[in-house]
């Protein structure tokens, strides 16, 4: 029986899907496929390489704090401008280049240069604005894929996290020959079905519950909320297809709140062990 992980984007949450991977090996659960979108991406992707779910927690945790504490490119300008109305060119916060140079040479420490260099079957979702058209960077071209262009396999390492991580407006929009990706999670926010098309039995679909909102609620608050609503949305087919669905509450985490990290990490450790029983008995069963 062969098991596989979706693991679903949520900005620094994401580092709960360390966790969540590191109570399976203390168990000795198998994965033998993976996937993941945006931060989903980058969990996804270190683990196929071989790298261990902890030390996968401080490689995320160190550029996660990189990233959000460096002077942000044109910030203030570009909001100042949008709320005059002014015509500009607005790229994103971000660039993103930093978070592909980063993971290319965390790649090249295994010997890794591609996707396709990767041993492991895994699945990354990224969107091409120009076409408004889903991409998968893949080691493995599923046989019965009905549309083989979709699948891209001679992408960098950095190149393929930074795309699928590439959140609308906060980073620019990746060049990748005649494509301009964005955010896997625009149109797949949980690669479910993509993951079992790696010949898998059965999958486990990981997401964050959407915050509930009441009068201490604040602006980031809401807007985390409408985020997962949006992702779990769009999902709804994939989760439908998965044999198990572990969702993992993070107490009102922002995009980018590096602050709450350890804590992440911490929920979605707990919240796989919470569940252990049912994901042995799928297993089982």
């Amino acid at each position: 029986m062969k098991l596989g992980l979706a693991l679903s984007g949520g900005g620094i949450r994401g580092i709960a899907h360390a966790g969540v991977l590191k109570a399976l090996e203390e168990n000795n659960i198998k994965i033998e496929a993976i996937g993941g979108t945006s931060s989903g991406s980058i969990i996804s992707t270190l683990y196929a390489m071989g790298y261990s779910p902890y030390y996968i927690y401080i490689l995320f945790k160190r550029y996660a704090k990189e990233l959000v504490n460096q002077n942000s490119k044109p910030r203030v300008t570009n909001i100042g401008n949008f709320m005059t109305n002014k015509k500009i060119q607005f790229s994103g916060f971000y660039s993103g280049e930093e978070i592909e140079k980063a993971f290319n040479k965390i790649a090249l420490r295994k010997g890794i240069k591609k996707i396709s260099d990767i041993k492991m079957p895994i699945s990354i979702p990224a969107v091409d604005v120009q076409n408004s058209k889903e991409y998968i960077f893949t080691n493995n071209i599923p046989e019965k894929a009905k549309d083989k262009t979709k699948y891209i396999t001679d992408i960098s390492i950095g190149k393929a996290i930074r795309a699928s991580s590439s959140f609308p407006v906060v980073f620019s929009p990746c060049e990748y020959k005649e494509h301009k990706f964005l955010d896997g999670g625009i149109l797949d926010n949980i690669p479910t079905l993509e993951v079992k098309k790696q010949g898998i039995d059965k999958i486990i679909s990981v997401n964050f519950k959407a915050d509930d909102i009441n009068e201490d609620s604040n602006i980031m608050d809401i807007i985390m909320r409408s985020i997962d609503i949006m992702g779990n949305k769009v999902s709804e087919e994939n989760l439908n297809s998965s044999d198990m669905v572990l969702t993992i509450q993070t107490d009102k985490t922002g995009l980018l709140e590096t602050e709450k990290l350890d804590d992440c990490y911490k929920y979605g450790y707990r919240q796989t062990m919470n569940n252990l029983d049912k994901i042995i008995n799928l297993i089982n069963n």
